[in-house]
């Protein structure tokens, strides 16, 4: 028998792969329910739970029921929600005002649910669309968005939502000096412990359709869309120039929205800044994987697959439509 000892390699990769321990004790990203936050829409009524057609097993939840699915999470020790809001037609205008109102709908989903549940975090987003005729995140002046003037709502939204607990205000309009403007706002309103998380890398992405279904906003955006103040995907050197401005005006932790189709930026972002950095799963996204499974076509372990890429590419947490389905599987493992 010829011996061909010599000719195997000494360093076998695929001995630390054999074995259930030996694969656990070498993985380099783990996922676990400290990296999850679940986005919520909530609308107006009483026990209302109404399906998103486009979003597979999302709906929209009246306040009361919001708090269940509240209870859901703080049982299974996700750390925070982010809330969204269908607003009725008939309450939106061309200014958005009900954005800055302090019984919006927004701010008395906060109120009920830090009464029920006190630790949880909310993350609030602050922009227009929900509540603009024209589901633009700005002010829309001489047709086109008005930066400035759009500023000066933002600050007055981002306040009321302070005012009624929210913990982390989260703008992702992508005004210019939108971060500056609301962190010296909450300030010098004592609300110096509110943290700002900013949609600094949001991109006009097509993976976006889903979401503005479940709030109702998108059907009269025009031709541009939200190009003229949303991230050309062509663009990642920009993403960067956008992150340093938002940290140097006084961000806490930075967004990068869509995930998966950027997850370069997400790694660029976390090795340039070492900052806290967060990945927005999309509607999009979340749609087109679940839809999958429900047909059969793929397994329900890309799940799983999809949110450690995030962490691989170095997201230290993750907004995703499957919070509730992973906390569970993580905790019956």
């Amino acid at each position: 028998m010829t011996n061909i000892q010599g000719s195997f390699p000494k360093t076998r990769l695929r001995r630390n792969r054999m074995k259930d321990f030996s694969r656990r004790l070498v993985a380099e990203n783990n996922l676990g329910t400290n990296d999850l936050i679940l986005p919520l829409f909530v609308c107006d009524g009483n026990n209302v739970e109404d399906p998103i057609k486009s979003m597979p097993g999302v709906s929209r939840y009246s306040i009361d029921k919001l708090l269940h699915k509240v209870e859901e999470v703080v049982k299974l020790s996700i750390p925070a929600i982010a809330i969204f809001p269908q607003i009725e037609a008939s309450l939106k205008n061309n200014e958005g005002s009900l954005a800055f109102d302090e019984n919006n709908l927004v701010c008395r989903s906060i109120k009920s649910i830090k009464k029920e549940f006190t630790d949880i975090g909310i993350i609030c987003d602050v922009a227009l669309d929900p509540f603009t005729e024209h589901g633009h995140d700005g002010l829309v002046i001489d047709n086109k968005i008005d930066n400035d003037r759009t500023l000066e709502v933002l600050e007055k939204q981002a306040l009321v939502q302070a005012h009624a607990g929210c913990d982390v205000i989260a703008p992702s309009d992508m005004m210019d000096g939108r971060i500056g403007r609301i962190r010296t706002v909450l300030d010098n309103n004592n609300f110096q412990d509110t943290l700002i998380l900013s949609y600094a890398a949001k991109y006009a992405s097509g993976f976006y359709g889903p979401f503005r279904d479940a709030i109702g906003s998108g059907s009269k955006l025009g031709k541009d869309g939200k190009l003229t103040y949303q991230m050309d995907p062509s663009n990642s050197d920009e993403a960067l120039r956008e992150v340093a401005f938002d940290i140097n005006e006084g961000a806490d932790m930075v967004m990068v929205k869509p995930g998966m189709p950027y997850l370069d930026i997400i790694s660029r972002i976390k090795a340039e800044f070492k900052v806290p950095t967060f990945a927005y799963q999309v509607s999009g996204e979340y749609s087109m994987i679940k839809d999958s499974i429900n047909k059969g076509w793929l397994n329900e372990k890309v799940i799983m697959e999809s949110l450690l890429s995030f962490k691989r590419a170095g997201a230290n947490g993750i907004l995703t439509y499957f919070a509730l389905d992973i906390a569970k599987k993580l905790k019956n493992e």
